[in-house]
């Protein structure tokens, strides 16, 4: 998995079994004793090695995350909004993905048995990472809680959507929230490039300027309604361009920035989902 900025930070499995997260520079791994937004601190050591598209021997990259829970826009983007046919809404639509939905740069997209969704899609997202614990915030409140961005999939059961009134179901399967491949912390850039392919094709391409509401805008008004943790992840909704995933495709999510998370995709399969 590639990640292309100078600075960020990811969540590894080191060949001795041991999860943790660390600070990327360059082709080094400084490792932390938490997560950064939870106060770690580098421990003195380090992983050497690191290429960009591939953690190094025996290192398997995880969802560079652990949320209480996985807060997700609607509709945040008008051309998106048009192309299912629905009005962009007056004020940020709320959804949640179930942490057990997670899964990281090197896992996969598992589909689920055909008695449950046929129509699955993929949509790409700017990810932001809370830093602190955040409720009633400010707009300027809400922009200094942001520790970081990261790339966000947010795979869709998109006839157990038109079927509900809810989206659980349709959000919330096992595999449907694919993150990484690194978080960078804020403020990085603005606006984000995102771009979505599924085979090496072109599907999705948008930019962040063209959002309803704005990271900051979501996390103040979020914050009104519930109480935000260090961790946290929200999904800021997907510009237009979705379209449907095959068992054997590749997905390939891009941030300009951040960087690719790439995924195959794979049938429904007896056994547990990938460990996030």
């Amino acid at each position: 998995m590639s990640y292309q900025a100078d600075y960020a930070i990811a969540r590894l499995e080191l060949p001795d079994g041991r999860r943790c997260y660390a600070e990327l520079r360059g082709d080094k791994a400084h490792l932390l004793s938490h997560a950064p937004w939870r106060g770690g601190t580098p421990t003195g050591e380090t992983v050497v090695g690191l290429g960009a598209d591939a953690c190094g021997p025996g290192l398997c990259r995880l969802a560079p995350v652990e949320p209480s829970k996985i807060l997700c826009v609607g509709r945040n983007y008008a051309a998106h909004a048009a192309e299912l046919g629905h009005e962009l809404p007056a004020e940020p639509l709320l959804f949640f993905k179930p942490p057990s939905a997670l899964v990281g740069p090197d896992d996969f997209i598992e589909l689920p048995p055909p008695e449950i969704a046929t129509q699955i899609e993929h949509e790409i997202e700017l990810g932001v990472v809370v830093g602190r614990r955040t409720r009633g915030a400010t707009l300027a409140q809400a922009e200094q809680a942001i520790f970081g961005y990261t790339v966000v999939g947010d795979i869709t059961a998109r006839d157990l959507q038109q079927k509900d009134k809810l989206w659980a179901r349709a959000k919330g399967l096992d595999t449907f929230c694919p993150v990484g491949p690194v978080v960078v912390p804020a403020p990085g850039r603005w606006p984000w490039l995102l771009r979505c392919r599924v085979n090496g094709e072109p599907r999705q391409e948008g930019s962040t300027e063209q959002m309803v509401f704005r990271p900051a805008d979501l996390v103040a008004y979020a914050s009104r309604y519930m109480t935000l943790e260090p961790g946290d992840l929200i999904a800021t909704g997907t510009p237009a361009g979705v379209g449907p995933l095959r068992a054997g495709d590749r997905l390939e999510l891009e941030i300009e920035g951040i960087g690719t998370l790439g995924l195959e995709v794979r049938a429904a399969a007896a056994g547990s989902a990938p460990d996030p």
